[in-house]
């Protein structure tokens, strides 16, 4: 059983968590919405899976390739 780290492509913040834990989810699934620079930028599922943990809340500040959520395949 491998685990993939889900991490953010840019320095923003939570917009919308799309996903929950023990959630299946296929490659492409849209997991989470960001907010950067008054931009949307959608964050998608990069393997296929079980949401494992959410390491980010709505309305938190993340970092460039700051973990956002990890999958169990």
């Amino acid at each position: 059983m491998a685990n993939t780290e889900v991490v953010s492509p840019v320095t923003g913040s939570v917009w919308k968590v799309e996903c929950s834990v023990g959630q299946k989810v296929s490659e492409g699934d849209v997991l989470m919405i960001l907010e950067s620079m008054k931009m949307e930028i959608i964050v998608e599922a990069t393997a296929n899976g079980t949401i494992e943990s959410l390491a980010v809340d709505e309305g938190a500040a993340v970092e460039e390739d700051a973990p956002l959520c990890t999958i169990s395949s």
